[in-house]
C-alpha cells in the first residue's frame, strides 16, 4: 500500500486548517483550563479524551455524508441552545468553585496557627496544589463532561463537514478519509492533553498557586459569556 493510498493530496491543507482552528480558544479550551489549573493532569486528562471522542464522532458523521445540520437550521439552533445551557452550567460550577476557594482563604486578622500543634487531616484533601478544596471529577465524569462539551457544540459538526467535503473533496477515498479523521482526533487529544500537562508542571503550579480562584473564575465567566452569546446571537443577525 503506497503513501498516496492513505494520504490524500489535500491533506496538508486540511491539517493546516484544523491546526489553526485548534489555536483559537473556544469552550473546550476554557473548560480544560478551569479544571487543570486546580486538579492538574489527573483531573483533566479524561476531559481531553472526551473532547477528542466527541470530535471523532462528528468526523465519522461527516465522512458518512451527514449534512442534516445544513439542511435543518432548526435542529442546529436547538443543539446550539442545548450547548449554551450546558456551557452555562459548567461556567456556574467553575464560578462556584472559585468563590468557595476565595472564601476559604484565611483573613489577615485570623491568628496564625501554632506550628507545634498537631495538624488535623482534611477530609477534602486531594494531594494537589490546592488542598482542602473539592476533589477532581472521577475519570468517568471527566469523560462525560468533555464529551458533552464537544457534542453540544454544533460548530464542530459544520466545521468537520466543511473540512471533509470542501477541502478533501469528493475524490477522497474511504481509507484517505479515515486517515484524516484519525489524524485530527489524535491531534485534538494531544493538543488538549499537552495544554493540561503544561499547566500541571511544578513551575506553572507554583506561579499559579495564588491565582487559582481567579483563573477558575475567569474560565467560568468566559464559558457563561459564550453561553449567553450563543443564546442571544439571533438577535444580532
Amino acid at each position: 500500500m503506497s503513501v498516496s493510498t492513505l494520504i490524500p493530496a489535500a491533506f496538508p491543507a486540511l491539517a493546516l486548517a484544523h491546526f489553526l482552528a485548534l489555536l483559537s480558544p473556544g469552550p473546550d479550551f476554557f473548560l480544560i483550563i478551569g479544571h487543570a489549573v486546580r486538579h492538574r493532569l489527573r483531573g483533566s486528562l479524561f476531559i481531553c479524551l472526551g473532547i477528542a471522542l466527541g470530535n471523532a464522532l462528528y468526523i465519522c458523521l461527516a465522512v458518512s455524508g451527514w449534512s442534516v445540520m445544513r439542511q435543518m437550521p432548526a435542529l442546529y439552533r436547538l443543539l446550539e441552545l442545548a450547548g449554551a445551557a450546558y456551557l452555562a452550567w459548567l461556567g456556574f460550577l467553575l464560578l462556584r468553585a472559585s468563590r468557595e476557594a476565595a472564601n476559604s482563604k484565611p483573613s489577615p486578622d485570623q491568628p496564625t496557627p501554632d506550628r507545634h500543634a498537631p495538624s488535623q487531616p482534611s477530609h477534602n484533601q486531594t494531594g494537589s496544589l490546592a488542598t482542602g478544596h473539592a476533589s477532581p471529577l472521577s475519570p468517568g465524569r471527566q469523560l462525560l463532561t468533555g464529551l458533552g462539551s464537544a457534542l453540544l457544540n454544533p460548530k464542530n459538526a459544520v466545521f468537520y463537514l466543511t473540512l471533509m467535503t470542501v477541502i478533501l473533496g469528493p475524490t477522497a477515498t474511504l481509507p484517505q478519509q479515515a486517515f484524516a479523521g484519525v489524524w485530527m482526533t489524535l491531534l485534538v487529544f494531544a493538543w488538549d492533553a499537552a495544554l493540561a500537562a503544561a499547566i500541571s508542571l511544578p513551575g506553572a503550579q507554583r506561579a499559579l498557586e495564588k491565582r487559582i480562584p481567579l483563573i477558575e473564575g475567569l474560565a467560568g465567566l468566559t464559558l457563561a459569556s459564550i453561553a449567553l452569546w450563543l443564546a442571544l446571537r439571533p438577535l444580532f443577525y
